[in-house]
């Protein structure tokens, strides 16, 4: 079944990962917004559990969804990933450490983490971009370090998106979050298939179209890690969300870092990077 804008195509099994244990099963989609992507991906170990990995592959060999999926795509617009679908408690992730970097699920002290609330928005990150720990930011963002991680996106559009799926989203803006000190940015976005696409452009146009979405967002980041007893969030630029254009930038800032580090320019320490 190919959704629109070439989102995903799936096999007869009926989601990513629902319900029962998923040792090992493979589906495969489709990405139209350069050309068709074929990428297989397979499950293994129980969702919901650390033992749980979704790798990506291609024509049968490894594939990496942060250093071997594009960046930009057509018209203008970005490729997401999205690892945590809207309305979902699991933390899960791209295991930046791991070879071949599969999405995993987060864990603290050997347990899976969960949010406490479900996020309301789809969440993912950016492939071929990095926020450098070494990096030290102005002061908007209060000198903070990079988050040593891709850049995170905040899906707002009304569909919900499988974990694992590449979506060609348009960038509308960005609030700069510090969490524990470092800089961990949240490009604001929707994906181009969402029918509001077309009418929202920038920031300023989610309110007509998503009302308090923006302030939601800000909020749910603020307060998330809050009930595990560590401190509120808080945000530079004096908690403002930044427009497209200021999103892009960052974009192409982190993109920059992304170069570095492969090029081994900048010291990756723990970071699983593809061999030259």
């Amino acid at each position: 079944m190919m959704l629109a804008r070439g989102v995903l195509l799936l096999s007869s099994c009926n989601a990513l990962h629902l319900g029962a244990p998923a040792l090992s099963r493979t589906v495969r989609f489709a990405s139209r917004a350069v050309a068709p992507l074929m990428i297989e991906l397979e499950e293994k170990g129980e969702f919901g559990t650390t033992e749980y990995v979704m790798s990506f592959k291609k024509d049968g060999a490894m594939f990496s969804p942060w250093h071997d999926a594009p960046l930009e795509l057509e018209g203008g617009l970005y490729n997401m990933l999205t690892e945590i679908p809207k309305m979902t408690l699991k933390k899960m992730e791209v295991a930046t450490k791991v070879e071949g970097n599969p999405i995993m699920q987060d864990e603290k002290k050997g347990k899976a983490r969960l949010y406490h609330g479900p996020i309301f928005w789809n969440y993912g990150c950016l492939p071929q971009t990095w926020e450098d720990p070494n990096e030290k930011g102005d002061a908007d963002v209060g000198g903070a370090f990079g988050d040593n991680d891709p850049v995170d996106v905040v899906e707002i559009g009304a569909a919900s998106l499988p974990m694992g799926s590449f979506t060609p989203v348009k960038v509308l803006g960005c609030l700069s979050m510090i969490d524990d000190g470092e800089l961990d940015w949240k490009v604001i976005a929707i994906a181009a298939s969402d029918e509001h696409a077309d009418k929202i452009n920038d920031v300023d146009d989610i309110e007509k179209y998503y009302p308090g979405t923006v302030s939601g967002i800000r909020e749910w980041f603020r307060w998330y890690k809050t009930p595990d007893g560590k401190p509120v969030n808080s945000f530079g630029h004096g908690e403002k969300a930044l427009n497209a254009a200021a999103a892009k930038e960052v974009i192409a800032e982190t993109n920059e870092f992304y170069q570095k580090l492969l090029s081994g320019k900048t010291e990756a320490g723990k970071l699983w990077l593809p061999s030259k």
